[in-house]
């Protein structure tokens, strides 16, 4: 059961939550989409390169939750400073990861798996971290029900690594409903005191212990 859910079924599990999902909420996606353009400007969606499935890059979508506000020497503000409430109002509630629906039925991504992070990070995984890739990034996953924003980078981490070695269908629907009820209650958006999550840098993280002994 396991092997054919890994080979065939989570695919087919995530065409079918994604696409009847896409229909159903298509009249809210055009509505955000709308007062994206009119409160945040234009492009309306996010596009990112992100490491995908065996660290292979793929394009996210999302809505935008930031301004291209700049200082005067034309460098983008910092998050806190380019992220309106508006924005704030997205994030909490998930609505600005609903695009990645269509990663999903494109294929770059599953419904549950590790959080698709920043490209620049895959250098600086250790062998165990990267083992992350092994299976798609998730729209949601086992860390973002266990903490999201709110726990360390090495818990995060150890919690990926334990839903690659255990992932199953049971388990995704598991995760699936949590994230319902975590979205509704709004835990774990962001770092306590910041706009959106810390850097991962173990090097610097490394420098700071050699500093304290």
């Amino acid at each position: 059961m396991a092997e054919s859910y890994a080979s065939l079924g989570k695919r087919i599990f995530d065409i079918a939550i994604a696409l009847p999902a896409i229909v159903v909420l298509a009249p809210i996606l055009a509505f955000v989409a709308l007062l994206v353009g009119l409160k945040l400007g234009t492009p309306v969606l996010f596009r990112q390169l992100r490491p995908g499935f065996m660290g292979q890059p793929f394009r996210i979508y999302k809505f935008r939750t930031m301004t291209d506000a700049k200082d005067a020497k034309g460098n983008l503000l910092p998050d806190n400073e380019r992220l309106t409430r508006f924005g704030r109002l997205l994030r909490a509630t998930s609505i600005d990861e609903l695009p990645e629906l269509v990663n999903v039925l494109k294929g770059d991504m599953s419904l549950v798996g590790p959080r698709p992070l920043l490209m620049q990070y895959l250098n600086r995984y250790s062998a165990e971290q990267a083992r992350r890739h092994e299976v798609k990034p998730g729209v949601t996953g086992w860390a973002q029900v266990n903490g999201r924003n709110n726990i360390s980078w090495e818990e995060k981490f150890k919690m990926d690594i334990w839903y690659v070695d255990n992932y199953s269908f049971v388990l995704d629907v598991k995760i699936i409903c949590m994230t319902v009820l975590k979205v509704l209650k709004r835990e774990g958006i962001s770092q306590r005191s910041m706009a959106t999550a810390a850097e991962f840098n173990p090097q610097a993280f490394r420098v700071d212990i050699d500093k304290d002994l």
